[in-house]
């Protein structure tokens, strides 16, 4: 029972659920922390995510673990100490064998490195990892869905930060169709395929769509909790000025959830 609202919370229709229920493995442990991620409980996820290495200190799902933690760091703008993290998942996906979930963890950790190279401007590096990324995905026999989508999100990112917002909006909008078709599962991935999309439709010169995409977003992250989705929307929104709400509305947004998130135990990185 507990596993099944845990994936819930993490992957599935309900990702603003709180309090979690309490972990009795790694697997849950893992799922707990994912879903405390997503609503920016920071200190409680990084205690679940300390606990399940404890326990289980050299597996795939110990990778995963730390691509979590690095993901993290990322939320909050440190990609350069995420790297870190994302090298030793990697280097612990590529021990797990026959593990039924080393590919998930090895596919992480590579994506994770891609975002990691993109935030401090390795933008040739990044390509080269995601690249990387897709091959083992080709290769797989049935990759997780989540996979896809993430891989989605940071070819987006790399095409914005090119200047490319049609190879952004490419991508972008494929994330969200694949997102779309796992629903009811994925909430937090469909809403975070939003984000992105209204990132790729500025980059591509489309203001008014980006506009609506992200409105429409910014209540589904009020909906569902996700506190750093909801942050992320309204720095877009104060960049580019909401249709719905004044700019004092999305300024107060954008305060409220980073003071939300600082006392949850958010760790800003400035550059």
């Amino acid at each position: 029972m507990n596993s099944t609202a845990l994936t819930a919370a993490a992957f599935g229709d309900t990702p603003g659920c709180w309090p979690l229920l309490t972990a009795n493995t790694p697997a849950q442990l893992w799922l707990r922390a994912v879903a405390a991620a997503g609503q920016g409980r920071y200190s409680s996820a990084r205690a679940d995510l300390a606990d399940l290495r404890r326990r289980q200190p050299s597996c795939a799902l110990a990778s995963l673990s730390l691509s979590t933690e690095a993901s993290l760091l990322r939320q909050l703008g440190g990609h350069r100490d995420a790297a870190g993290w994302d090298g030793r998942a990697l280097a612990l996906a590529q021990t797990a064998g026959d593990d039924p979930l080393a590919l998930e963890a090895r596919v992480d950790a590579v994506v994770g490195l891609a975002a990691d190279a993109l935030g401090v401007g390795r933008l040739a590096a990044s390509a080269r990892l995601l690249e990387r990324a897709a091959d083992m995905m080709d290769r797989a026999a049935a990759p997780p869905t989540r996979l896809a989508i993430r891989l989605a999100w940071v070819s987006a990112e790399l095409a914005m930060a090119g200047g490319r917002g049609d190879d952004a909006l490419t991508h972008a909008r494929r994330g969200v169709e694949i997102a779309e078709q796992a629903l009811p599962a994925l909430r937090r991935h469909r809403v975070k395929s939003s984000v992105v999309l209204a990132a790729a439709l500025c980059c591509a010169g489309s203001l008014d769509g980006a506009r609506e995409v992200a409105d429409a977003a910014l209540r589904d992250t009020q909906t569902y909790g996700l506190v750093p989705l909801r942050w992320a929307l309204a720095c877009l929104l104060a960049d580019i000025n909401s249709a719905t709400l004044t700019s004092q509305q999305v300024s107060a947004i954008r305060d409220d959830c980073a003071g939300v998130i600082t006392r949850r135990g958010g760790r800003w990185t400035r550059r």
